[in-house]
C-alpha cells in the first residue's frame, strides 16, 4: 500500500499508519529554576505547543501520535507506548552530549527515531570539537581556542575584539554584548563567568562583525527513493532551504543573536530581523549552501541539521556552528521560516524528516522506478 493508496510509483510502507511518539523536553516556566544553574538554563526545551504542532501535523497523514517528556521516566513511558518510531526533538537533561542521551536510549531499545544519530548528536554540541573536524577538512571557521580556566594562556593568532561563549551549549546560551570582548581583562573575566556559571569550558574566538546567515538541508543521497516529494531535491540527494539572515542591527542585542534576541517573536520590537532568501549574490548563496551541505556531511548528520556562517572583517563566510536538531516551531523557528519562504507548508516538513527517519529503519519501501537494476554478469 501506498502512502496515500495511490500508484504504485510512491513509497510504500510497511505498515499504513503508525504509532508516533513525539520526544521532547518542555519547559515549566511555572516551576522555579533549581539553585546552581545558568540564568538561561533550560533555553533551549520546547514549549508544549511545539509538540502540539508536530503531533498535529504527523496526525494529517492518519498516525496516532503521543507525547512522551524526555525525562528519567521515558525508558519505562517507551515500554508502556510502544511506538513504532519516535519523532525525536529532545535536548537531554544535562552533561557534556546531553543531545545524544535520547537517541542512544533509542538505539539500546532499538525502537525507530528521526534525525541524527548518537554519536553525530554528541559532537555537533561541542562547539570545540565541530570546530576542530571542519577546520582539518578545510571548512572555513575563524581562529579559535578553548578555555578551560580562565588564566590559560592566550595563542597569539587570536586578535582583539573577540567572542567569548560556552563551548557546550545552544540556542545563544551564555552569550549577549558582553560575549564581545576588546581587552585580555575582559576577556578573562568573561571565561571566568563561563566556567563557573555553566560548569563547561569557555570556546574563544575571532569576533566576526559580518552579516549572519544560516542554511538548513533536508535528505540525504537516496532521498527521491523514499520521498513525498522528490523534486525537492537535488541530483545528490539534498535540498538546501533558501538562505536566511539573522539581521540585527534591530536587535535587542545589536551584532550578536543572543538567547534573548532568539526568544522574542517574530516580527516583535527587539527581535532580529529574518529575511528569507537573504539578499546576497548568487556567488555568496551558492558558498553559503555548498558550506552548509558539506558541515552537515563531515559529521555525518542524517535528514536534517541548519548550520550558521557569519561573516568576516573581510566578507569570507566562517562557519560558527551546526543544529543537528534544529527547532521546529511553525512561523519561529529558523527552518520553518525558510521552510515557508519556499512555500513548504509545515505539515509538509514535518512528515518528510518522519519518512526520511522511517526510511532508515526498512518502514517505507523504496520508490521501485528509482532503485538501480542489477547488472547482469
Amino acid at each position: 500500500m501506498s502512502l496515500h493508496g495511490e500508484e504504485s510509483s510512491q513509497p510504500r510502507r510497511m505498515k499504513r499508519y503508525w504509532k508516533i511518539a513525539v520526544l521532547a523536553n518542555i519547559k515549566d516556566e511555572s516551576k522555579p529554576k533549581p539553585e546552581g544553574v545558568p540564568p538561561d538554563a533550560f533555553a533551549d526545551f520546547d514549549h508544549i505547543e511545539t509538540v502540539d504542532a508536530i503531533r498535529s501535523a504527523l496526525e494529517t497523514d492518519g498516525h496516532q501520535t503521543v507525547f512522551i517528556q524526555a525525562d528519567t521516566d521515558l525508558p519505562y513511558a517507551l515500554k508502556e507506548v510502544k511506538p513504532d518510531i519516535c519523532f525525536n526533538i529532545a535536548e537531554g537533561l544535562g552533561g557534556d552530549a546531553r543531545e545524544a542521551q535520547v537517541p542512544a536510549l533509542l538505539e539500546m531499545l532499538r525502537i525507530p527515531y528521526t534525525g541524527s544519530r548518537v554519536l553525530t548528536n554528541g559532537i555537533s554540541l561541542d562547539k570545540t570539537l565541530t570546530k576542530r573536524i571542519w577546520r582539518d577538512r578545510r571548512l572555513p571557521v575563524a581562529p579559535f581556542q578553548e578555555f578551560s580556566a580562565e588564566n590559560d594562556p592566550l595563542r597569539p593568532e587570536l586578535k582583539f575584539p573577540l567572542f567569548v561563549k560556552p563551548a557546550r551549549e545552544g540556542t545563544g546560551m551564555g552569550v549577549d554584548t558582553r560575549a564581545i570582548v576588546k581587552n585580555e581583562k575582559e576577556m578573562r573575566e568573561r571565561i571566568a563567568y563561563i566556567v563557573n556559571t555553566y560548569q563547561q569550558p569557555a570556546l574563544v574566538e575571532t569576533f566576526l562583525p559580518g552579516r549572519e546567515f544560516t542554511v538548513g538541508i533536508l535528505g540525504r543521497t537516496d532521498s527521491k527513493k523514499y520521498s513525498r516529494h522528490p523534486e525537492w531535491y537535488e541530483k545528490d540527494g539534498f535540498h538546501r532551504f533558501p538562505v536566511l539572515e539573522l539581521d540585527m542591527r534591530r536587535s535587542v542585542t545589536p551584532n550578536v543573536y543572543s538567547q534573548a534576541s532568539k526568544s522574542k517573536e517574530v516580527g516583535e520590537e527587539g527581535a532580529p530581523d529574518y529575511v528569507c532568501p537573504a539578499d546576497i549574490d548568487p556567488e555568496l548563496d551558492k558558498k553559503l549552501k555548498h558550506f552548509a551541505l558539506r558541515a552537515h556531511q563531515l559529521l555525518y548528520a542524517l535528514d536534517v541539521s541548519r548550520t550558521d556562517i557569519r561573516l568576516d572583517d573581510e566578507g569570507n563566510p566562517r562557519l560558527l556552528e551546526i543544529n543537528t536538531l534544529p527547532g521546529l516551531t511553525p512561523n519561529y523557528s529558523d527552518l520553518c521560516l525558510q521552510s515557508a519562504a519556499e512555500g513548504i507548508r509545515y505539515e509538509d516538513l514535518i512528515l518528510e524528516i518522519l519518512y526520511l527517519g522511517a526510511s532508515r529503519w526498512g518502514m517505507i519501501e523504496a520508490r521501485e522506478s528509482l532503485i538501480e537494476p542489477t547488472r547482469k554478469k
